[in-house]
C-alpha cells in the first residue's frame, strides 16, 4: 500500500522506536496487508531458520518451521503482544517452540516403530500357542481308533453327553464311556509335552 494511503513508508518504520515499528507491522498484517508481512519476513526469517536449525539441524526441517511460523503470523497476528517484547523475541519463541514439538514429535514416531506394543506381543504368543496346540491335539486325535474320536468329538467338541453319543452312534452307552475313556487316555500321553 502507498503510505499516502495511511501506512508509513519503509524508511519512516525504520526511523521508529522497535515496539512502535512492530506494532505498526503486525497492525498492518492483521489487516492483511501483505507488504507488512513481507517486510517482517525479510528482516526476520534469517534469524528465525537459524533459530530452527539449531534444534532440528536440518535445512528442509528449519524451512517448514520458517514456513509455520510466518503463516500462523499471518494468520493470527493478535498473539504478537508488544507489552511483553519485541517481534524479533516473539518469532523466534514460535520458531524454538515448533522446532522443538517436531523433535519430539519425530521421537515419539521413533518409539512407537521400534517397539510393539506388549498387548500385541502378548497376542502373537498366545495365537502361536494355540495354533500349536491345536494342530498337536489334531494329530494327537488323528492316531485314536474311530470309534475313540467319534466318541470325544461329539462328547467335548460338541458337548453332547454319554447318552446322546450313544444314540448318535448307535452303541451301547457303556461302549461309549469305554470308547472316550480309552482315547483320552492316550490323548493324554500323546498331549503330555504341551502341557504348561
Amino acid at each position: 500500500m502507498p503510505a499516502h494511503l495511511g501506512l508509513p513508508s519503509q524508511v519512516t518504520l525504520r526511523e521508529q522506536p522497535e515496539r512502535e515499528r512492530d506494532s505498526t507491522l503486525v497492525e498492518g498484517i492483521a489487516r492483511s496487508d501483505r507488504a507488512s508481512l513481507e517486510t517482517v519476513y525479510r528482516e526476520f526469517s534469517g534469524a528465525v531458520k537459524t533459530t530452527a536449525w539449531r534444534v532440528l539441524r536440518d535445512d528442509s526441517l528449519s524451512e517448514d518451521v520458517v514456513q509455520d511460523v510466518f503463516v500462523s503470523l499471518w494468520k493470527e497476528p493478535g498473539r504478537f503482544d508488544p507489552d511483553r517484547g519485541s517481534l524479533r523475541a516473539f518469532l523466534l519463541t514460535l520458531a524454538h517452540r515448533r522446532a522443538v514439538d517436531i523433535v519430539r514429535s519425530e521421537q515419539a514416531r521413533t518409539r512407537r516403530e521400534e517397539t510393539v506394543p506388549e498387548s500385541v506381543a502378548g497376542d502373537i504368543d498366545e495365537e502361536v500357542w494355540a495354533l500349536t496346540v491345536g494342530e498337536k491335539v489334531r494329530s494327537a486325535l488323528s492316531n485314536l481308533a474311530d470309534g475313540e474320536r467319534q466318541a470325544i468329538a461329539l462328547a467335548y467338541l460338541h458337548g453332547l453327553s454319554y447318552v446322546e453319543v450313544a444314540e448318535k452312534l448307535g452303541a451301547p452307552e457303556g461302549t461309549v464311556k469305554s470308547r472316550i475313556r480309552s482315547g483320552m487316555r492316550k490323548l493324554s500321553v500323546s498331549l503330555g509335552e504341551v502341557r504348561t
